[in-house]
């Protein structure tokens, strides 16, 4: 069921100002067969790469690659097939509602002004998107998964075969519903991306080539 959505959102319900030593659960999260929250980690063998905000499965026969700003930070993951790929994303989200919902209308006014289609349905995590946008070559399938959880969203958009092929996505939605979502305590703007870092030992490894790279006196 849809999260019960106010009717007039103040300039102060905007902001997630929960402070950090407010750690107590307010609500009762409904058990969950994931993603997971990270006070709901399974307790399970799955290898996971800590990524700040998420710990990504590794063993599922997907690549994660990781889009890196200039200054070091982590700015999107991805995970990469032979035939598509699906980009991540986890997003600050009020206490007492999510924003599935009016992402998805945003989404689907996106996609139709760029002159491609969208479909809505029900999917495994609940409603999703699904259509195909404008490319060089014809469009290009995309599908879009939405997850509201204790003070964030996640997001998954899978783009290629594995958008419009449910044996092509088996691969995919299984790290999916295996990732589990860090939000930690500090306040932040709804929709915010929630922040995202290195494994520590690829930072290690590019704090070491800078050193290098370096002038010396």
């Amino acid at each position: 069921m849809a999260p019960r959505r106010k009717e007039k959102r103040t300039e102060r319900s905007k902001l997630d100002a929960t402070p950090p030593w407010d750690t107590k659960r307010h609500t009762e999260i409904p058990e969950t067969t994931g993603p997971f929250d990270v006070r709901d980690d399974p307790a399970d063998d799955v290898e996971r790469v800590d990524l700040g905000a998420l710990r990504v499965p590794v063993n599922g026969g997907l690549e994660v690659r990781l889009d890196v700003d200039e200054q070091g930070a982590v700015a999107a993951v991805n995970l990469v097939s032979e035939t598509g790929q699906m980009q991540l994303g986890v997003f600050a989200a009020p206490r007492n509602e999510g924003i599935w919902a009016e992402v998805r209308t945003e989404i689907k006014a996106s996609i139709s002004a760029e002159g491609g289609t969208v479909n809505e349905q029900d999917g495994e995590f609940g409603a999703e998107l699904s259509g195909k946008l404008p490319a060089p070559q014809g469009y290009t399938p995309v599908r879009f998964l939405g997850v509201d959880g204790p003070r964030w969203f996640l997001r998954g958009m899978l783009v290629g075969t594995p958008a419009a092929e449910e044996a092509a996505a088996e691969q995919f939605l299984s790290v999916f519903r295996s990732l589990v979502v860090v939000r930690g305590n500090e306040p932040l703007p709804v929709r915010d991306p929630v922040p995202l870092r290195l494994p520590a030992d690829a930072a290690a490894q590019i704090a070491a080539a800078a050193a290098e790279q370096a002038p010396q006196d």
